[in-house]
């Protein structure tokens, strides 16, 4: 065990006495400005917990410092609690992960309440934001809870964090129609649009000559919000608009041909 040396001499008092002191207000410091840049990102109560983490890491800090100085060493400190420390840390791995990587995710903002997003194989809305987790609600209505660990590590795509977003359609029509005719009122259709962006401005153009038709692609750009419902309307008044002017989206075909001419055996007669 370590022995505190009884010939402490004035200096080194005083420095302790110092770098105690320094780490709470450093600690108080720290905190007061963590509170502040976080305090409209997380809810109060999970704020308080992490502003008194860093203070307590802070503090915690700057009194290993200044053991020294008073004859105790920070090794001898550590490898009394180094069991139990070996055994917590092995049990907290995962809590202190998931803790770092919330804040990360508070500081960074890669995400926020209420954006559409897709998380590895999870897609939803973000319900809420934890220090630990993040909740996602999917399209079926479930609330899936994803550790902020696997969050922060993952690709994350943030389906509405731009303010506009492009959608496309693949518009197949029979090899007799007129492929410009069926441009032009598509454009017309996307220019009646009260929600088709101008700018950027909508792409209608033919991409592929397939096996049943002529495959035009049609690409338009809408504002996020409104992004889902645009893209709805405006499939099915495409399609009703082009068969109102004799322009029908054929079935698939196959044409087959015989080598030699069939003959009619028994029973019918020409």
């Amino acid at each position: 065990m370590t022995n505190l040396n009884l010939n402490l001499n004035l200096t080194d008092l005083i420095i302790f006495i110092v770098l105690i002191v320094a780490g709470f207000v450093v600690g108080k410091i720290v905190s007061l400005n963590v509170r502040r840049a976080l305090k409209d990102r997380i809810p109060k109560y999970e704020l308080e917990i992490t502003v008194k983490f860093i203070n307590y890491i802070i503090v915690a800090v700057f009194i290993l410092i200044a053991l020294p100085h008073i004859g105790v060493e920070p090794a001898g400190v550590l490898a009394v609690g180094g069991f139990a420390g070996l055994v917590i840390g092995f049990a907290s791995q995962k809590i202190v992960a998931n803790l770092v990587s919330g804040l990360f995710l508070v500081i960074e903002r890669p995400l926020k309440i209420g954006d559409q997003v897709k998380i590895g194989d999870v897609m939803g809305f973000v319900e809420e934001i934890h220090i630990m987790s993040t909740i996602i609600r999917t399209y079926d209505g479930l609330n899936v809870r994803i550790p902020n660990e696997t969050v922060f590590t993952s690709e994350i795509t943030n389906l509405t964090k731009n303010p506009v977003r492009r959608f496309e359609y693949v518009v197949g029509i029979r090899y007799s129609d007129d492929a410009d005719k069926a441009i032009e009122i598509i454009k017309r259709v996307i220019d009646e649009h009260p929600f088709a962006l101008k700018n950027p401005e909508p792409q209608i153009f033919v991409s592929e000559l397939g096996d049943n038709s002529v495959n035009i692609v049609v690409r338009i750009w809408a504002p996020t919000a409104v992004w889902y419902d645009v893209r709805m309307e405006l499939l099915w008044k495409i399609k009703t608009e082009l068969e109102k002017e004799g322009i029908e989206i054929p079935f698939p075909q196959r044409v087959v041909w015989f080598a030699n001419p069939l003959e009619l055996r028994g029973g019918f007669n020409a």
